[in-house]
Order: structure tokens, then sequence, then C-alpha cells
């Protein structure tokens, strides 16, 4: 085909505007619903590890709060393992004295209802944080928190990043 240089543009935007059934050139539609659907008949018990490396309670709360959504969403009874593992200037966060009482009430129900809470070993020691101090719940990850969430994706555990 033999097109002068000028033409191939008009060409490429009508095979273009052809190819999608002429969307490229309809108005924005409104998006669409999907139906996340979780399985009743065939439930899976879930392996999941969601890291958190980031400081401050407002970002604590947004990943547990996912993780909340999570367990409801799913039912943590089809939940064989949730945990969430923080390293770096996340650990922080989890220090009992000074706490966010929402923070603190989130920690405990998910605790409760079965987040294992993991913090960094290599952390604490680098910052001298006592782990008296870390809110009720915790455990320490004594080969450090990004060994942790190794161990946990080779043992098959979905990773999560909020």
């Amino acid at each position: 085909m033999n097109l002068a240089p000028s033409l191939w543009p008009a060409l490429v935007v009508s095979l273009m505007t052809a190819a999608c059934g002429g969307a490229a050139a309809s108005a924005p539609q409104e998006p669409g619903i999907v139906q996340v659907t979780h399985a009743p008949d065939a439930p899976k018990k879930h392996k999941v590890v969601y890291h958190l490396s980031e400081a401050g309670a407002d970002k604590a709360k947004f990943v547990l709060t996912n993780i909340k959504n999570h367990a409801e969403g799913v039912g943590w009874k089809d939940i064989g393992a949730m945990e969430l593992v923080a390293h770096g200037p996340a650990v922080k966060t989890f220090m009992a004295e000074g706490m966010d009482a929402d923070l603190r009430g989130l920690i405990d129900k998910l605790v409760a209802d079965g987040l294992v809470l993991t913090i960094c070993g290599n952390t604490m020691t680098k910052q001298n944080l006592p782990k008296e101090q870390l809110v009720k719940g915790c455990s320490i990850a004594n080969k450090g928190g990004v060994v942790r969430l190794m161990e946990l994706q080779e043992q098959g555990y979905t990773y999560l990043r909020p």
C-alpha cells in the first residue's frame, strides 16, 4: 500500500476506531461492577501476609482496615493464616505508649479474631526499642521482618502490600 506520509495518522485512527468497535470515539461509560465471589461451596483455607514498612497511625489503620475488610469478605473460617509483618519505620507505630486509641482497638480486635502481628526484631534492636513496650499481641521476628516475609511466601502465603 503506497500512501502519502500525511495520510498515515488518519488511517491509524480509522483502523483503531474500527477495531475497538467505535469505542475510541464514544463517550466515557460508567464503570461496571465486578461481582467478587468467594465460592462457599468450595472453600479454600487462604494464607495471606500483609507487609507494612511505612510509619504512622494513619497508614497502620489503613492497612489494618484492609485486613479487616479482607477477613470479612472471605470469612475468618476460610482463612488458614493471616499475618501482618511490620519493619523499619512502621515498628514505632506499634509501641503501646501513646498509641492512637482507634489503632489500638483495631489491633486488639484483629488479633483476637486470628491475625498474627509480627514485628521486625532487627528494627527493634537497631532502634533500641524494648519488646515489653510493644502493644499486646505482637510477636517478634528474630531474624528480621524481611526474612519472615520471604519464609511465608515460600510457604505459599499470598503477599499483599496496600
